[in-house]
């Protein structure tokens, strides 16, 4: 068993990130086993979830004539249009079936106000919004953080990068995530996250 100070979070393993989902992550259901048997190791265990509501303002859709994946400028900066995914209630946006949910001691929703984005685990999209993890760990004495999940070049990423700005050591193990790698993101994520003293493992 690891100590109190260190905490695992699983991020954004839902099944529209999984084979056959709405914003599928090539592979993304291959690391769920792994996750489970690390899970009994830590305890404090958060999980992730994108709960975006019906319309986002991330999704192509909402936006006439917008592609996936092309780009608009929003007000707190770049922002990726995705397909419609994870909405607030639907079967994609609920935890992949064979993940061991019932481990988890805190489920932190994200992505939940219309207007605004939220890949990290701490912030939204404006670096600005906090989604109130840091003070849990803060208040469990949590220090040393490992993350997994989906996807390593936006969610793992922005969790990563973030938790190392607010003075956790930060851990990514690369063999339980899973990245999209749209034009060279997943090779610019690692970089930023090895810039910002993230450890890959």
């Amino acid at each position: 068993m690891k100590p109190q100070s260190e905490a695992l979070i699983v991020i954004d393993v839902q099944n529209d990130f999984c084979p056959g989902g709405a914003l599928a992550v090539d592979e993304g259901d291959k690391i769920i086993k792994g996750i489970n048997t690390l899970m009994p190791a830590y305890q404090t265990i958060i999980l992730t979830q994108d709960w975006h509501p019906t319309g986002h303002s991330s999704f192509a859709s909402s936006h006439d004539g917008k592609e996936p994946f092309s780009m608009i400028d929003m007000p707190y900066g770049p922002q990726v249009l995705w397909p419609d995914h994870c909405v607030q209630g639907s079967n994609g946006a609920q935890f992949h079936s064979d993940l061991d949910v019932d481990q988890a001691h805190m489920i932190v929703r994200k992505g939940f106000r219309k207007q605004i984005d939220s890949y990290s685990a701490f912030f939204e999209n404006d670096h600005e919004t906090p989604t109130g993890l840091e003070g849990y760990l803060r208040t469990r004495g949590v220090e040393i953080l490992t993350i997994v999940g989906l996807a390593t070049d936006f969610c793992v990423n922005y969790s990563a990068v973030d938790g190392a700005k607010l003075g956790f050591k930060m851990n990514v193990d690369q063999s339980l995530c899973r990245g999209i790698d749209l034009d060279g993101s997943l090779t610019a994520a690692q970089k930023l996250m090895r810039e910002n003293n993230v450890n890959l493992i």
